[in-house]
């Protein structure tokens, strides 16, 4: 249903325009904007430059719903995708044909719609709609209005050719927005294939540097609460470059912890150097960690860097740092806080990148008040605190630990061997003042020693009151004595049932305790601790702590201000 206007424009007017619309809208479609953007600016260009007033573009997904629904010339919020009436798309859908009807307001696919209601008064108005196929299947739809004003007036049969070839060109855009969106969703997809491939091969396959870290991770053995904490710390404080001070008694393995903080960080692939700051002299401690020029000092015969170049980008550990002296201190606060050196004899400025992890069994905050180690350098290594707990505090671990070191005497060896629950209890009831380090020779000793497979209680030395550690034990628990009224008198032991630990009577620096002399879980007492105990037990009098502990109530007198401990008025 065609009409042709009763005045038309020339026929080289309306080519030299329709070029030029469709030049401007095939520079539009081949952009790289959003196909939808794309689309609306279409229309904009065909209501410009050819006078068609009221035009929309729907664009259907597979299930033949509007995607994309772009207009102009409407002034509702949901555009043509609610004004168009759905007959006009279906028609032109069904039939792959264009669609022209010469006056909506007669036609019974307008009737009732709101689209009719727009149409200015006492005009006609055409409808124009074409098809926008992609591979020769309909997934849209092209429609504008002309509305016949007396002035210049065009053939429908010009615009139906027009806008089939904006049809065609908005198929074709639409067909490469739809290839791109393809290839881009089948890129996506493989890479999150290939990322879960490579996720899972890391796990099924870890690089040799994770494993290491690891295994050093499980060297720490423990189960006990202490140890749990400390290996989530552990974990915690490798993810950063933060300083690491690693406190606690010797041969609690604060090197085993070192090592796994630096394989378990951003460092691993790195070097790990370790220094032991107690076994090197004052006159070569320098030359050990800045290295030195040839001919800095006698014997000086070559050029040599020190463990600072060495661990360059990996980790410096300083062992037994509270060990070094105050001159070298001021050397080495300068290397941690601006990462330069200069070799020893050397003028030239070194920079590393080093991050620092010392150890220590000193009381540090006792060192910094008596001026034996610089309160600057203490903050400066002091910035995250590890504790190794010592064995004593963590007993349970003492059958683990003990299984391990025999497994890898009985390997070392050849032999086939394992501890009888008896001899693990016992094992459990010793302090070790010595920790792991002093419960690994202990277990390598009796198993040595041992005829039978299975290692009894009996082969223990503290069963055969032979314990190698006696003499420490009676160092470190030495009983507390009381100064006679003169001070120059010889001292008087307090009575042997008072003591903290088991002392034979008699007994001499050589002889071996008996096997309930081991101290056990509990932490020994101080000379204060005995004091304020047996001050409690007789509610403050000082006569009566006197009789309990065996001494006159002047001698307690004098151990009570010395160790300065108030006494309290009940």
């Amino acid at each position: 249903m065609t009409e042709t206007p009763k005045r038309v424009v020339h026929s080289s007017a309306y080519k030299d325009i329709a070029l030029a619309g469709v030049y401007e809208i095939s520079k539009i479609l081949t952009g790289p904007q959003p196909l939808e953007r794309s689309l609306g600016a279409v229309i904009g260009v065909l209501s410009s430059f050819m006078q068609m007033r009221r035009g929309s573009i729907l664009a259907l997904d597979a299930e033949g719903e509007p995607e994309i629904a772009a207009s102009t010339g409407v002034t509702t919020k949901d555009g043509a995708k609610t004004l168009l009436p759905q007959k006009v798309i279906d028609h032109i859908v069904a039939t792959g044909m264009p669609l022209v009807i010469q006056n909506i307001a007669t036609h019974p696919y307008f009737t009732g719609s709101a689209y009719r209601h727009m149409l200015p008064a006492m005009t006609t108005v055409s409808f124009i709609g074409v098809p926008i196929k992609v591979d020769g299947e309909a997934k849209g739809t092209l429609s504008v209005d002309r509305e016949w004003t007396g002035g210049f007036d065009f053939r429908l049969e010009d615009d139906v050719r027009l806008l089939t070839m904006v049809a065609n060109l908005a198929g074709q855009a639409m067909r490469m927005h739809a290839l791109v969106a393809r290839d881009r969703d089948r890129l996506i997809g493989e890479q999150h294939r290939l990322e879960k491939a490579l996720s899972e091969a890391k796990i099924e396959a870890a690089p040799q540097s994770r494993r290491r870290a690891r295994a050093k991770a499980d060297a720490i053995l423990g189960d006990s609460p202490l140890m749990r904490v400390l290996l989530s710390r552990v974990e915690a404080a490798a993810r950063s470059n933060a300083t690491v001070l690693i406190r606690g008694e010797t041969g609690t393995g604060k090197e085993l912890i070192a090592r796994a903080i630096h394989d378990n960080s951003p460092r691993r692939e790195g070097p790990f150097v370790k220094v032991n700051c107690a076994a090197l002299p004052e006159s070569l401690i320098e030359s050990e960690l800045f290295g030195h020029e040839k001919g800095s000092f006698t014997g000086a015969i070559g050029q040599r860097i020190g463990r600072f170049e060495m661990a360059n980008g990996g980790t410096l550990f300083l062992d037994e740092i509270g060990e070094i002296s105050a001159a070298f201190q001021a050397k080495l606060l300068r290397v941690l806080q601006e990462g330069e050196l200069e070799r020893v004899g050397g003028t030239k400025t070194i920079r590393v990148d080093v991050r620092i992890v010392c150890a220590t069994n000193r009381n540090l905050e006792e060192a910094v008040a008596n001026g034996a180690f610089r309160a600057d350098l203490y903050y400066r290594i002091n910035v995250v605190t590890l504790l190794a707990p010592p064995l004593r505090e963590r007993p349970g671990d003492i059958p683990l630990l003990a299984n391990k070191f025999l497994e890898q005497f009985a390997r070392e060896n050849g032999r086939t061997l394992s501890f009888s629950a008896k001899s693990l209890e016992l094992l459990e009831q010793c302090a070790f003042p010595g920790n792991v380090r002093e419960l690994e020779n202990c277990v390598r000793r009796t198993a040595a020693l041992a005829m039978e497979a299975e290692i009894q209680a009996s082969d223990l030395a503290c069963s055969q009151r032979c314990c190698l550690s006696a003499t420490l034990w009676k160092g470190h628990v030495a009983p507390m004595v009381a100064p006679s009224h003169a001070g120059s008198a010889r001292p008087r032991p307090l009575p042997e049932d008072e003591l903290p630990i088991y002392n034979p009577k008699g007994a001499q620096p050589a002889d071996c305790p008996a096997p309930d002399a081991c101290p056990v879980g509990k932490p020994v007492k101080s000379e204060r601790e005995i004091l304020v105990e047996a001050m409690e037990k007789t509610g403050w009098v000082q006569a009566k702590a006197a009789r309990l502990l065996g001494l006159t109530p002047r001698q307690i007198g004098y151990a009570l201000r010395k160790q300065n401990i108030d006494i309290k008025q009940l």
